[in-house]
């Protein structure tokens, strides 16, 4: 016994060491209120770290991990009605559960009301709490905490508040004054020591942090590409130039600065200034989108996962095809544009950004529906609205700023440039059939958010398919717009987009059907998920493969087929472990690895299933907390801590079959190449050096 109890308290004093370099955003805080007629409330208040969140008591089957807080006392309670949750409630669809979840940030109280079934003597109350934490990358292991307090009632029922707990009191009664709660009772914390034996979890040769090898990749924080969007927003300024809004006013506009003056070198000068203003103006735009953002910082999460508002983006961008097709012209009032033309006459610098203001106004009825595409993309795709619109419109206007730049510095090359004509009305048609797919996607993210699911994956591939079909046919000449000429020339260049068209159709076809790994996975943010599909079947396995759940079990089978073990830890709520093997194991030059060269050991930190009496345990956190190893999931997460001092999922790492980590371990969503390197980096090794 003298054994097994330093036993305990060596694995208690390294978890204790190494919890302060384990993420531990979430602090606990315990009170209980005393309430009228006898009557008490449990208090449990969360403070979360920026970023981060845990989960609603309220959540739908098979999404993440529910928080659930439960009530008890050797003495006997009774409690009054169910568990409340008040705090900053954030309500939005999921894309990996393919469900309405319900999360909180900042800060939240979990409240339950009881009563003692004998109010005439003291009583020890304790509040267990399982939770999970999560943010845009990671989900931390769930974690089960346990407080006590022991209130003493007194003839007049009301609680007897301990002396050394007061300023605890004071401290909840603070935040407890939000929520019109009046704290009249604290009591005093117990320490309990550890019940159980927790034995066999430290493995001695996983030295995470002396591998094998030092090759391999470093997991990412998952930024927002912010550079990406301003790739895109570059493109759909360039794009906006060839239509017929815009491009005639090209020759127009250059020719003013480089012939209006007898100083060429003032001409070129104003040119750019021309130039840097409208890059300026087409930033301004989104200062409101700031603005708007620090005043109401969870407004675009609200737009995003509105039923109505994705209603309405569906409508606009019909509203924007019809516009490019040529059935009507959106344009601002013209008022806007007199008075912007009116000012150019001031001359100079405040002339010249006139001109800049008038070219934004008057080309609105081509830019307005691609402007607008960027705005839902943005609003409906990312946390940082407000800095990726900015990015995004910062491209659009650089397009055009280096285009008035460049051609006000070489002049001749206007004579290079194409003719108005026709082919700039096959532009906006082309544009028109991108605003009819672009719509689908937000009729989509309404038909999720309601849970109606009426438009699944296959059907929206259909529509997809007719109006790539009407694409076609417009680009060979079988079909015609308003502005279109009664006889086109199908150009070699309508031609080839054509062609290109008729091969996405053929990519589109292959999501019609089954298939072993999910299918179309360059549109796994615009279609719907794979299991909102008419096709979808739950099936055992991860994408045909049956990882062993035990680390133990799964050295051995390594040390059999000698082949390094791949350690999975995930989870079954687990948002970014779901988009991984979805997008990212799925993948053809990634899932023949784990197939072939690897035993794979899939962890679940959130494996509700009871452990054995013996191997349970609960170790004192101090301050009243204690950390219960009650099921196989809390069992994992232990072992991850311990080993890897770890607790976020997904987490990965390569084991030699005599249990040596081989490489850098990887945590998070990552993309396939990072991942794929970490895995050839540890293979390459093991088989090298086996």
């Amino acid at each position: 016994m003298k054994f097994k109890n330093w036993l305990i308290l060596a694995v208690l004093f390294l978890f204790q060491g190494i919890t302060a370099q384990i993420k531990d955003p979430v602090k606990f805080k315990y009170n209980i209120n005393s309430l009228p007629n006898n009557e008490y409330e449990a208090v449990l208040t969360a403070t979360i770290e920026k970023n981060w969140h845990i989960y609603s008591k309220d959540l739908p089957p098979d999404s993440g991990i529910p928080t659930e807080m439960l009530l008890s006392s050797k003495e006997g309670i009774q409690l009054i009605g169910g568990v409340t949750e008040v705090g900053k409630k954030h309500d939005e669809f999921s894309e990996a559960f393919g469900a309405q979840i319900v999360y909180y940030s900042d800060l939240v109280l979990f409240k339950q009301k009881f009563k003692l079934k004998n109010n005439a003597r003291p009583a020890t109350v304790t509040a267990e709490i399982t939770y999970q934490t999560c943010n845009d990358r990671v989900c931390l292991a769930p974690n089960t905490l346990e407080f006590e307090q022991k209130i003493t009632p007194t003839a007049t029922g009301v609680a007897v508040v301990a002396p050394e707990e007061t300023a605890a009191e004071t401290t909840f009664a603070e935040t407890a004054k939000e929520t019109d709660t009046v704290t009249t009772a604290v009591a005093t914390t117990t320490v309990s020591p550890i019940k159980a034996e927790q034995e066999g979890l430290k493995v001695s040769s996983l030295d995470f942090k002396n591998p094998m090898t030092d090759c391999g990749v470093e997991a990412q924080e998952n930024n927002e590409n912010f550079w990406t969007y301003l790739l895109l927003g570059f493109f759909g300024g360039l794009i906006a130039l060839l239509t017929p809004c815009v491009f005639p006013m090209i020759p127009l506009t250059v020719s003013f600065f480089t012939k209006g003056s007898k100083d060429k070198a003032k001409g070129k000068r104003d040119a750019f200034i021309y130039g840097f203003f409208i890059l300026l103006i087409f930033v301004l735009l989104s200062v409101p989108f700031h603005i708007i953002d620090g005043i109401a910082g969870n407004i675009f999460n609200q737009i995003s996962t509105s039923v109505w508002l994705n209603v309405a983006f569906f409508i606009i961008f019909l509203f924007f095809a019809g516009s490019f097709f040529g059935y009507y012209d959106i344009t601002l009032p013209s008022s806007i544009a007199n008075k912007s033309s009116k000012a150019e006459d001031a001359g100079g610098i405040v002339g010249i950004f006139f001109m800049a203001l008038t070219l934004v106004i008057v080309s609105f009825s081509c830019t307005g529906p691609i402007l607008g595409s960027l705005l839902g993309s943005a609003v409906t795709g990312s946390a940082n609205i407000p800095m990726l619109l900015t990015f995004a419109l910062a491209g659009f206007g650089l397009s055009w700023a280096i285009v008035f730049g460049l051609l006000a510095l070489f002049p001749q090359a206007l004579q290079s440039l194409p003719k108005s004509g026709g082919w700039m009305n096959t532009v906006k048609v082309v544009l028109g059939f991108i605003e009819l797919g672009l719509a689908l996607k937000f009729l989509s993210k309404a038909d999720l958010v309601s849970k109606t699911f009426f438009l699944k994956r296959e059907l929206f591939i259909v529509i997809w398919i007719l109006i790539a079909i009407g694409l076609v046919l417009y680009l060979f000449g079988k079909i015609r717009f308003p502005h279109d000429d009664k006889k086109p020339k199908i150009s070699l260049t309508r031609k080839i987009i054509g062609f290109l068209g008729i091969g996405f159709i053929v990519y589109l076809i292959q999501g019609l059907f089954p298939a072993e790994r999910p299918t179309l996975q360059h549109l796994s943010g615009i279609l719907p998920p794979i299991n909102v599909s008419y096709l979808h079947k739950e099936e055992d396995g991860i994408l045909g493969m049956h990882p062993s759940h035990d680390y133990f079990e799964a050295i051995e089978i390594a040390k059999k087929e000698n082949k390094p073990l791949l350690i999975d830890f995930t989870g079954y709520g687990c948002e970014n472990c779901r988009k991984m093997e979805e997008f990212v194991w799925s993948e053809p030059d990634i899932l023949p690895i784990l197939q072939n060269e690897v035993v794979l050991a899939s962890l679940y930190i959130d494996d509700k299933e009871a452990l054995p009496e013996s191997e349970q345990t609960s170790i004192d956190m101090g301050n009243g907390q204690k950390k219960k190893i009650k099921t196989i999931g809390d069992k994992w997460s232990l072992f991850q801590q311990i080993n890897f001092n770890n607790n976020s999922q997904p987490h990965y790492v390569l084991v030699s079959p005599d249990g040596k980590v081989i490489n850098t371990p990887v945590s998070g969503y990552m993309p396939k190449e990072d991942f794929k390197a970490f895995l050839t980096c540890g293979i390459e090794y093991f088989k090298k050096n086996k």
